[in-house]
């Protein structure tokens, strides 16, 4: 029998107005862990629930019934959009399996892990940060039955309280981690190629959840490490697109052009797609990505306003952004741009001002997609504007499926169907614990703000528009005669 079972619960679906499409990403994460036990020693049982086709996914049977019989440690991976269908498989899972150690890892748990501990008692560990390194030592501890006190980087219950064991060190050279443990996925199954080029972001923004998870510090892989996966992609699952998943890929100009030099010379024929930084971003150095096969370069925007930049400490002002997708526009294949609306502090001028920049760049070509802000517990925004007393939860503004936790639509996903009720019942339940799912001042700051974006296009306001709408809430359809005249008005 395996040492431990490691289960990828991440999945993505793609909603339309009569259907919904499953897209299958490579579980980076649970692949590099996976890889770091098998180095030591340890026997894993890697298992990838986006490949399970059944008729509902979010159904906790098709969990136990997928796993089958697991091993003495069971391990969950998950963010936050499926944090509260996850903790509810493991409840099931844990009276299915009694005696298996539960183990709750990923990004979803993040600063929530006192309040998990505390109520959810099936949950037996969580792991916090980098676990290549602390993975490898619980397991022994638990197959040893030896003390936790050691392993760095987990929470647990101990003598009637809830131990939170320091943080694990950083991995600063990330070539020196093992690949990911490809030969546990069948790569010619996976509708997406992603990976990771860096972890981690040093900018402060005040509503992102990412960078706090890496300390607001980075890590980068060299070139040549990057490149070699690229081709063990390429040859070994046929991959000809790449989506660097990382949000801090662009970090300076002269790894960028090292990166695109190393990938000039290994002559490999593949495209690849990033997330730029403006403030980051030159006209040169665009040249050079598309020029070596770069076909789409994303911008976090997320305000139109230098006040709402300023206050969320964006390190960029309008005007740069501006010039910065101008250019980008008449340089790549597509361009996207990401949005974030409803914040607490951002007056409907503040809230303008970034529709009429949408308007603008929608009009140069670019790809918009805005989300409504995702208060979740590890950002600033949270921390200084958030009671949760005060947080209101619409069902209304939530995909049924939860696949994001932000996305907005009025169609379609207002109907919860009854098998999924309970989910959003113990959401409710636990409003400090899934923030992410409720919002402040919905009749003032959100609705309102809503309907505006549905009037210029940027959100599907009918059924026809939904058929439409693209994955990740981008929604930049064919605008019929009404919103064509508001967006050139605008202009």
């Amino acid at each position: 029998m395996p040492d431990i079972t490691i289960l990828n619960l991440n999945m993505l679906f793609v909603r339309y107005f009569d259907r919904i499409e499953r897209e299958r990403h490579l579980p980076l994460g649970t692949l590099y862990v996976t890889a770091a036990l098998e180095a030591a020693g340890f026997e894993v049982q890697h298992l990838d629930y986006q490949m399970h086709d059944a008729q509902d996914p979010f159904s906790s049977k098709e969990i136990l019934a997928f796993v089958g019989e697991p091993a003495p440690v069971v391990g969950f991976s998950c963010m936050a959009n499926l944090l509260p269908f996850t903790l509810l498989a493991m409840k099931e899972f844990k009276q299915a399996w009694p005696d298996r150690t539960l183990i709750l890892a990923g990004v979803g748990p993040k600063s929530v892990e006192q309040a998990i501990l505390e109520r959810f008692p099936w949950v037996d560990l969580i792991v916090r940060g980098e676990a290549e390194r602390s993975a490898p030592l619980l397991v022994a501890a638990l197959k040893e039955k030896k003390d936790l006190s050691t392993v760095p980087g987990i929470s647990y219950r101990h003598e009637g309280r809830i131990v939170h064991n320091e943080k694990p060190e950083r991995i600063t050279d990330l070539d020196s981690l093992h690949p990911p443990a490809y030969h546990h996925v069948n790569l010619r199954k996976y509708t997406g190629f992603g990976m990771i080029t860096s972890r981690g972001c040093p900018y402060p923004c005040t509503f992102c959840s990412v960078a706090p998870i890496w300390d607001l510090r980075s890590s980068f892989r060299s070139p040549e490490s990057i490149v070699e996966e690229i081709k063990r992609l390429h040859e070994e699952g046929g991959a000809d697109l790449i989506l660097f998943q990382d949000e801090f890929f662009v970090s300076g100009r002269e790894r960028v052009l090292r990166f695109c030099n190393a990938l000039a010379r290994s002559g490999l024929d593949i495209k690849w797609k990033a997330f730029g930084r403006v403030n980051l971003t030159d006209e040169d150095m665009m040249h050079a990505m598309e020029q070596t096969g770069c076909v789409e370069i994303r911008f976090g925007i997320e305000s139109g306003s230098d006040r709402i930049l300023e206050l969320t400490r964006k390190g960029f002002t309008t005007k740069q952004a501006v010039e910065v997708v101008s250019q980008a526009c008449t340089i790549f294949r597509r361009v996207d741009a990401f949005y974030v609306w409803g914040y607490p502090f951002e007056t409907m001028d503040d809230f303008y001002q970034s529709v009429f920049q949408m308007v603008s760049f929608r009009m140069l070509g670019a790809r918009i997609l805005p989300s409504l802000l995702c208060l979740l517990p590890q950002t600033e925004i949270y921390r200084r504007h958030v009671d949760p007393a005060k947080l209101e939860f619409a069902p209304d503004l939530l995909p049924e499926y939860m696949v994001t936790g932000h996305e907005v639509s009025r169609h379609a996903h207002i109907e919860i169907r009854s098998e999924h009720g309970a989910v959003f019942d113990f959401i409710r339940s636990h409003p400090d614990i899934f923030p992410g799912f409720f919002h402040l001042e919905l009749e003032r700051n959100i609705r309102p703000k809503l309907r505006i974006l549905q009037e210029f296009g940027f959100y599907p306001a009918s059924a026809e528009e939904l058929a439409e709408m693209e994955s990740c809430g981008a929604h930049s359809p064919k605008l019929n005669e009404g919103q064509r005249q508001l967006a050139t008005r605008a202009t």
